[in-house]
């Protein structure tokens, strides 16, 4: 694997500028990497379930020299506001990140990240519209699995009609500080590795979003919208859509993931039909957050010469 060196990348590397992109149904808080039009090959990194755009950061700082990155708020999360159908499932977030692409890259094929329900968003995205996808990246996806872990069961119970309300209005109710923290315990394998100024943005956010009148609604019905998936019997279940999809996938999973069960990684491989697996053997649920440089290093090694063919 490619070494990618990361020097204090904390320090260094602000969230990258935000701008709004008005669709004709939605509006997105966008965060690029450049911010006028580059020469590099396009790219988009979609947040997972209570995340942001800011999720990528570091990684989008990594990749400078190889992508053109936007990282969207999707809608309801971040600073986007909802969609106004008011659909959160995966496949209308997904129909969302294409219109986004439309405008932001027309014309070209985007390489595509995605982490826990964004991987879920980046798989209904590369199944359905894969004129639009050079590859796929996923990082601890949220695809259906039949041994569920110590976390995602939790939120299965938060997702469950009027016990969710209660469930997530105790949990905003407790100081940013404290969410902050439970949510670093539940994604990281060592969160005491999380730099003093990475918990200090996350802190803000959470203020920040906690202010916002559609919060809790958009977070159940995200919710909800993928667990739905996950019982789904129809021709586009989660993993039937996976085996359509012809781009060369990179799928990377934490050994210690809380949420998501490492040993999906064999079904990745038995489904996707151009597929490569790395797991992180000390990394939680957001690699991408806590191995920046590994996440880098196995997209540059792994998947960019898989592209090149």
């Amino acid at each position: 694997m490619t070494e990618i060196r990361v020097d204090k990348l904390a320090d260094v590397v602000p969230p990258w500028p935000a701008t709004n992109v008005s669709l004709s149904d939605r509006t997105y808080s966008v965060r690029r990497s450049f911010v006028e039009r580059s020469d590099h090959a396009p790219a988009v990194m979609v947040h997972g379930l209570g995340g942001s755009s800011t999720d990528w950061t570091d990684l989008m700082w990594l990749l400078r020299d190889e992508l053109d990155s936007i990282a969207p708020d999707l809608n309801g999360f971040g600073l986007s506001p909802p969609p106004r159908d008011g659909d959160y499932s995966p496949a209308a977030h997904a129909r969302g990140v294409a219109a986004l692409l439309e405008v932001e890259f027309p014309g070209q094929r985007v390489h595509v990240f995605g982490n826990s329900m964004g991987g879920a968003v980046a798989v209904q995205l590369a199944a359905r519209r894969p004129d639009l996808v050079a590859s796929l990246t996923l990082v601890s996806p949220a695809m259906p699995w039949i041994r569920p872990r110590r976390g995602s069961a939790g939120l299965t119970i938060t997702a469950l009609p009027g016990i969710g309300a209660r469930v997530y209005s105790k949990y905003a109710s407790q100081p940013a500080s404290v969410r902050v923290r439970a949510t670093m315990e539940l994604c990281f394998a060592n969160p005491s590795s999380v730099p003093e100024i990475r918990f200090e943005q996350a802190v803000q956010a959470s203020e920040r979003l906690s202010r916002l009148p559609y919060a809790q609604d958009a977070f159940l019905r995200s919710l909800r919208g993928l667990i739905r998936t996950y019982t789904d019997r129809g021709p586009d279940r989660p993993w039937l859509l996976a085996a359509r999809i012809s781009a060369p996938v990179l799928a990377v999973y934490g050994l210690q993931d809380n949420l998501v069960d490492p040993r999906s990684a064999h079904r990745v491989t038995a489904t996707f039909r151009d597929a490569r697996v790395v797991v992180l053997p000390n990394s939680g649920h957001v690699a991408q957050l806590e191995h920046p440089e590994d996440v880098a290093g196995a997209w540059h090694s792994l998947l960019k010469p898989a592209v090149a063919r």
